[in-house]
């Protein structure tokens, strides 16, 4: 009756299987915070601590804090108005002694002067060289070469002959002397290979007769039965031995563990671990004491400081700025419309007449100049124009006129 009534349930179920996962978290909104981790239960003796220690930092670490921000403020200040300036000054001033001399002399003295040293070795040692390859080493080397094939193919002509004997040589003489010498030295082989069969023949029934039946028995009869009897007395020492020092051994390892370990254990678990636990509570009380005392004493320093500022601002910069803005400005405008702009304009007019006497010199400097020299050389010729049958200034050409090919008389 329920798959009756209820038919896609199950196709449903196996489409939610296959669609795509859900979208970020940031699409559904913002989430809850997540829950904090419980924290341990704390005992009684961090709480006992922790109060007197906070208050005991507190008073220590406000005026080390306070200390700590003035010479903060003070550096920045110094580097702001002092170090920063200076470090500007000196840099420029170490460009001005060291980089700018040197740029100098490798712009406008080496430069030039390996420019022209260039230029004049390669006048003096590249053309010349170049010259010699090409003018001499070339077509002495062309020679070598032409006599070096030349004496190649005259030593390969002889090599050839002298091959072409040496081939005759080893095919008629060479090759029956070696056959005849092969011949000779297989009988010899051969004599000297039964030799020694019959020579290893006896020495190994000698040697299997004289050492090696003697020595299988010695160890068969002799030695075996001494290494067995050595054998077993060295296991009783062994065992004898091993039983003494394990005793020892474990008369040592009790005599220690009563005498030293376990004293050193009940010191540590009951001694130096309930210690160790009280001074841990007590140092991570302190340092939670510092850090909170540190932040509260920042509060307290920038409280302290933002006080000390508006109180300088308004007993310093205030009427400094009031003075500047109600009494100096005003009279800085009056001196400057008063005093400042008619002797601008004064020094302008004088430097504008200034100079218009100046340009006047110089042009009646240059005019006596120019009839001085007319008067030593006469006046100057005139450029004479080359006729080149062209029309002159801004004349065209016509038909009626006789500068064209066409009419020309």
């Amino acid at each position: 009756m329920d798959l009756e009534k209820h038919p896609r349930e199950g196709s449903e179920t196996r489409v939610d299987l296959h669609k795509r996962p859900a979208e970020p978290s940031a699409r559904r909104g913002p989430q809850p915070p997540a829950p904090h981790e419980p924290q341990a239960p704390e005992g009684c003796l961090a709480v006992a601590v922790r109060i007197p220690v906070r208050i005991i930092v507190l008073v220590l670490v406000v005026p080390v804090r306070m200390l700590w921000d003035a010479l903060v403020v003070t550096g920045r200040f110094l580097n702001d108005a002092l170090l920063r300036p200076l470090g500007r000054a000196l840099l420029w001033l170490g460009r001005a002694v060291f980089v700018w001399p040197f740029v100098g002399l490798w712009r406008y003295v080496v430069v030039p002067v390996g420019k022209a040293v260039g230029r004049l070795g390669n006048v003096l040692i590249v053309v010349p060289l170049v010259w010699l390859h090409r003018c001499v080493l070339t077509p002495v080397g062309h020679a070598i070469a032409w006599a070096a094939r030349g004496l190649g193919a005259a030593i390969g002509w002889v090599a050839r002959g002298a091959g072409a004997a040496l081939g005759w040589v080893y095919a008629h003489l060479l090759t029956p002397v070696g056959h005849a010498v092969t011949w000779v030295l297989k009988g010899l082989g051969a004599v000297i290979a039964a030799l020694g069969i019959g020579v290893w023949t006896v020495v190994s029934w000698l040697v299997r007769h004289l050492v090696v039946v003697p020595a299988v028995w010695l160890y068969t009869w002799v030695l075996t039965p001494v290494g067995r009897a050595v054998a077993w007395c060295g296991k009783g020492l062994f065992w004898l031995v091993s039983t003494a020092v394990t005793g020892v051994g474990a008369a040592l390892y009790w005599i220690v563990r009563i005498l030293l370990v376990l004293p050193v254990l009940a010191l540590w678990r009951w001694v130096l671990t309930p210690v160790g636990r009280a001074l841990a509570v007590v140092g991570r009380e302190v340092w939670d004491a510092l850090g909170h005392a540190w932040r509260v004493a920042g509060h307290i320093s920038l409280a302290v400081g933002r006080f000390l500022g508006t109180l300088l601002r308004w007993i310093f910069v205030e009427p400094v700025r009031w003075v500047h803005r109600s009494v100096l400005t005003p009279v800085g405008h009056v001196v400057r419309d008063t005093v400042l702009r008619p002797a601008a304009e004064a020094a302008r007019s004088v430097r504008r007449a200034t100079r218009q006497a100046v340009a006047a010199a110089r042009e009646s400097v240059r005019q006596a100049r120019a009839d001085f020299r007319r008067m030593l050389f006469g006046e100057p010729r005139p450029p004479r124009l080359a006729d080149r049958g062209e029309p002159s200034g801004r004349e065209t050409r016509t038909l009626g006129s006789s500068t064209t090919a066409l009419t020309k008389d």
